[in-house]
């Protein structure tokens, strides 16, 4: 199966970029199923009902998230209604919405996408790692076929999760730090695993923000209400085959392209 994964969506720039970008990513690697990080595709934090369609109209088969899905309260409105779009599976129980589904891929295969969220430097939820393991017995029911967006801060927390589950899924993508990191690989069990698949957004920014604001916070350690910078966009993510009967991955590969807006 061929898996093209986007790394968190910064606002409407990085929603305009994934627009126009994606029909040409389709035609040159021609991916069975699309995944998108959209926690941040409304105004740089959350996600609305009106944004959610868009992103589906992109063609986007799956859209995960982290701990900004609750930014917007709108997205109540939708979290238990549409199965499409998965919150990190590590939260409590009774929390609205689901983290991990089985779907369909165009190739008519199935796909199990799990959603997590790390700890480290973030909520102080229910362990990924023990979680994980549930999760993935229950999607092991209906396919071998499993990829997961773990939204964590630290990069030893993504390393850990990929090699705790190695062999038992067929990609770990780290998201979150919204910076694309190089060391794609496939673990020694066949998982493919990065740390970080970066952002769509602008790279002439601080992490998708315009800089000026951030260096604020950063200089003055004051309160700034970040803006999504708007020039520079890029689309990062990555590429994942796997093998049909097993599951393990047999490559992986970077995406970046730039954007240049009309």
């Amino acid at each position: 199966m061929k898996i093209l994964f986007f790394g968190d969506i910064i606002g409407e720039p990085g929603r305009e970029a994934v627009k126009v970008l994606l029909p040409d990513l389709r035609r040159e690697l021609k991916p069975d199923f699309v995944i998108a990080n959209g926690e941040n595709s409304a105004h740089g934090f959350g996600i609305t009902p009106k944004i959610l369609e868009d992103l589906f109209s992109f063609e986007i088969d799956v859209i995960t998230s982290g701990n900004h899905i609750w930014d917007k309260k709108e997205v109540m409105q939708i979290i238990d209604k549409e199965p499409r779009l998965l919150r990190p599976a590590n939260y409590p129980p009774g929390v609205a919405g689901i983290g991990c589904r089985v779907y369909t891929a165009g190739n008519g295969l199935k796909i199990g996408v799990l959603n997590l969220e790390g700890r480290v430097y973030l909520s102080n939820i229910d362990c990924p790692f023990r979680t994980a393991k549930e999760a993935i017995k229950i999607l092991k029911a209906e396919t071998n076929t499993i990829v997961i967006d773990f939204h964590a801060e630290i990069t030893s927390e993504k390393n850990a999760l990929a090699c705790y589950l190695d062999g038992e899924v067929s990609a770990v993508f780290g998201t979150h730090t919204h910076v694309q990191t190089a060391d794609e690989r496939i673990l020694p069990e066949g998982t493919a695993f990065i740390t970080d698949a970066g952002m769509c957004g602008s790279v002439d920014s601080v992490i998708g923000m315009k800089k000026e604001l951030a260096l604020q916070r950063f200089l003055y350690d004051i309160p700034v209400r970040f803006e999504v910078a708007t020039s520079k966009i890029k689309v990062h993510g990555v590429f994942v085959e796997t093998d049909d009967s097993s599951g393990r991955a047999v490559s992986i590969s970077r995406i970046s392209r730039e954007y240049l807006r009309g």
